[in-house]
């Protein structure tokens, strides 16, 4: 004789072994305008501020700031090209980029044409002062020796400035969010940004600033009452 099976204790015994995944997303904090300008301000002094200069205002990854070289920047077009990044530890510089969708290319503003130009000349009073002892890795980002900034002590000097400056204290990953919410926030296309930030689609970039498009659909509907009197 078959035992009767008891499927409501079955799938209460299963559903109690069964462990939900853990959600991997960080709580995101964002920079508005003002806080922005009055960060830059202060950085502006210190000898790593074109790191942060650049990650407000191309959205780039740490890594890819501070593996950028200077032959993949064309300031007569206003262009970066991703192709090297700096790994986590600061020890190895990696061909490509995070992803595939990473390697892409990166319109500059005017503002950050005429900083990347004055970063240049900086870095070539260093290079010459220095002579033979320099050590030439073509990078933007560079100590007055000419080798790669170390990451962790980038995000110590974030932090110290982040207290000169009295702003929100954020992640420096949270730069790129700044960025890429300000533009949102200013009515840029979303499939702009993304491309923009390197994500392998839309919805990447729809789900990570999911908070930000409520208020654009107010835009929305004030933008249909001055079309349709």
């Amino acid at each position: 004789m078959e035992h009767a099976v008891d499927f409501e204790l079955v799938h209460k015994n299963a559903a109690s072994k069964v462990k939900l995944p853990k959600s991997n997303k960080k709580e995101m904090t964002v920079w508005n305008e003002g806080e922005v300008n009055k960060f830059l301000k202060i950085g502006k002094e210190d000898p790593g501020y074109i790191v942060f200069y650049l990650a407000l205002t191309t959205g780039m990854r740490q890594g890819e700031i501070i593996g950028l070289r200077w032959k993949d920047i064309d300031l007569d077009k206003g262009l970066i090209n991703i192709k090297q990044t700096l790994s986590h530890d600061g020890k190895t510089f990696i061909s490509g980029a995070k992803t595939k969708s990473s390697l892409r290319t990166i319109n500059l503003s005017e503002s950050t044409v005429r900083t990347l130009k004055v970063r240049k000349l900086i870095v070539s009073k260093e290079k010459l002062s220095l002579g033979p002892i320099y050590e030439d890795f073509d990078l933007v980002a560079c100590t007055q020796h000419g080798t790669p900034y170390n990451p962790a002590n980038v995000r110590r000097t974030f932090k110290k400035l982040i207290k000169l400056a009295d702003v929100s204290d954020i992640r420096f990953h949270d730069l790129r969010h700044t960025h890429a919410t300000l533009l949102l926030s200013k009515g840029i296309n979303v499939k702009v940004i993304s491309e923009r930030l390197g994500h392998s689609n839309i919805k990447v970039t729809l789900d990570t600033y999911s908070h930000v498009l409520p208020t654009m659909q107010e835009e929305v509907a004030r933008k249909l009452d001055e079309i349709i009197k």
